[in-house]
C-alpha cells in the first residue's frame, strides 16, 4: 500500500507511463466514472438523485467561473457561500453542495475551500486517459531512475550555504560540498524554515514560499476478512452530514487481490484527525462504512494510516494555489540562485503542480538549468 503517491494521473502521454513501461512495472487503470455515490442514509443515489447532483455540480461550476471573472480574488468558500445564500438552497442541497466542494475540489487540491483561491485553484493542466495504480508500489519508478546513482539516506539537512566557488550542505552526520545543489524540499518544509539558507533566499522566492499553500490528503487503508462492497466498482462516494468526513473511498481489491478499502480525508478534516489515535480514526471510518453497508459488516483485521501534515519531512501532501498567491509565484520558487542553488519539486511546476509528473518535469527543467 503506497502511503504517498499512488496514481499516474492521466495515463495517455504521461511521462510516468513511459517510465513504468521501461521499468517493467505493472499498472492497473482505475476510472472516476466507475463509481457509486451513497446518500447520508447509506442508500445509493437513484437516477433522480444523480440528475439532481449533476444539476448542482453545473450550478456550482457556473458560480465559480463567475467568481473567476471578478477583478478581486476570493476564497472558494466565499464564492460558494454567495451561491447558497442567493440561490436559497434547501438543507439537502446545501449538504450536497458541501459534498461536491469536498469531493471535487478539496480532495483534488488538498486545500480547504477557505484557503483556496477561486481565481487560481484550477490553473493547472492534465493528461487524458484513466488513472494508473501500481500493484507492486510506486517505488518502481524512483528505483528505476536511481539505477547507478549513489544516494545517501538517513541524513537530515540542517543548512545550505554557498559562495562564488561552491555550495555546502550540512546534515546531522556530515558536510557535503559540490559545484551546485538541487533543492527538492517539500513546500511545507520550506515554509517551516527547518533548513537554513546562507545567504538568505531572494525576496521573491521567500514571498512565493509564504503565499502558496501546502495541502493535506491523508489515507486510511482498511483490510477486511472479505469483500462486502461492490467488488467491480473503483470509487465509493458518501454524502456525509459533516462536510469532508470520509467522502471518498477506493476499492483496492481489484488492484492488490486483497479485501482492502482506502478512505481519503483532505484539508480541514484530514488535518484534524492527525491528532486522533489510530483506534479512533478506524472507529470513525467504520461508522461511515456501517452507515452504507450495514451494522453487520466485520471490523477490519488491519490498517495503515498516514499523517502527512505532521510528518516533519513533508509537513503536508502537495501544494495548492492559496488565496493571496498567483501562479507566477511557482516560477519564482523555481528560479536558480547565483548559479549555485537550484529548485525542483511539484510546487515549482506551474502547469502540473500536485502530481508526480509535475515533480518529474521540474527535475528535467532543473537538470537543463544546471547543465547550462
Amino acid at each position: 500500500m503506497d502511503m504517498g503517491a499512488s496514481w499516474i494521473h492521466g495515463t495517455r502521454g504521461n511521462p510516468i507511463s513511459d517510465l513504468a513501461r521501461e521499468a517493467g512495472a505493472r499498472v492497473v487503470t482505475t476510472s472516476y466514472d466507475n463509481s457509486v455515490c451513497y446518500d447520508t442514509d447509506g442508500k445509493a443515489l437513484d437516477e433522480a438523485g444523480e440528475t439532481r447532483m449533476e444539476q448542482l455540480r453545473k450550478k456550482l461550476n457556473r458560480c465559480l467561473r463567475a467568481a473567476q471573472e471578478e477583478e478581486k480574488d476570493q476564497s472558494i468558500q466565499a464564492a460558494a457561500s454567495a451561491l447558497l445564500n442567493a440561490g436559497g438552497a434547501a438543507p439537502g442541497e446545501r449538504k450536497e453542495v458541501e459534498f461536491l466542494l469536498n469531493s471535487t475540489i478539496e480532495q483534488e487540491y488538498g486545500g480547504s475551500i477557505a484557503e483556496l483561491s477561486v481565481q487560481w485553484y484550477d490553473d493547472d493542466a492534465s493528461f487524458p486517459g484513466g488513472d494508473g495504480l501500481f500493484p507492486g508500489g510506486y517505488q518502481a519508478i524512483p528505483d528505476f531512475l536511481a539505477r547507478g546513482v549513489t544516494v545517501a539516506l538517513g541524513e537530515t539537512v540542517n543548512r545550505v550555504e554557498w559562495n562564488s566557488q561552491q555550495a555546502v550542505v550540512t546534515t546531522g552526520k556530515a558536510v557535503h560540498s559540490a559545484d551546485c545543489v538541487l533543492i527538492t524540499l517539500p513546500l511545507g518544509v520550506l515554509q517551516k524554515g527547518q533548513v537554513v539558507f546562507t545567504p538568505g533566499l531572494p525576496e521573491g522566492k521567500c514571498r512565493a514560499i509564504s503565499a502558496l499553500g501546502m495541502g493535506t490528503l491523508n489515507k486510511c487503508f482498511l483490510r477486511f476478512p472479505s469483500v462486502f462492497w461492490p467488488a467491480t466498482v473503483d470509487w465509493l462516494e458518501y454524502i456525509p452530514e459533516d462536510r469532508g468526513r470520509w467522502t471518498e473511498w477506493v476499492n483496492f481489491s481489484q488492484v492488490c487481490g486483497k479485501p482492502v478499502l482506502l478512505g481519503f480525508n483532505a484539508a480541514d478534516f484530514g488535518r484534524e484527525i492527525e491528532a486522533w489515535s489510530n483506534a479512533d480514526i478506524v472507529s470513525d471510518a467504520m461508522k461511515t462504512l456501517r452507515a452504507i453497508f450495514g451494522r453487520q459488516i466485520p471490523d477490519p483485521s488491519d490498517f495503515q494510516i498516514t499523517r502527512w501534515a505532521s510528518d516533519p519531512f513533508a509537513l503536508g501532501s502537495y501544494s495548492f494555489n492559496a488565496l493571496g498567491s498567483n501562479p507566477g509565484m511557482r516560477n519564482d520558487l523555481a528560479k536558480p540562485v547565483d548559479g549555485r542553488i537550484f529548485f525542483a519539486g511539484e510546487a515549482t511546476d506551474r502547469k502540473y503542480f500536485g502530481t508526480v509528473h509535475g515533480a518529474y518535469f521540474s527535475g528535467i527543467r532543473a537538470a537543463m538549468e544546471i547543465l547550462a
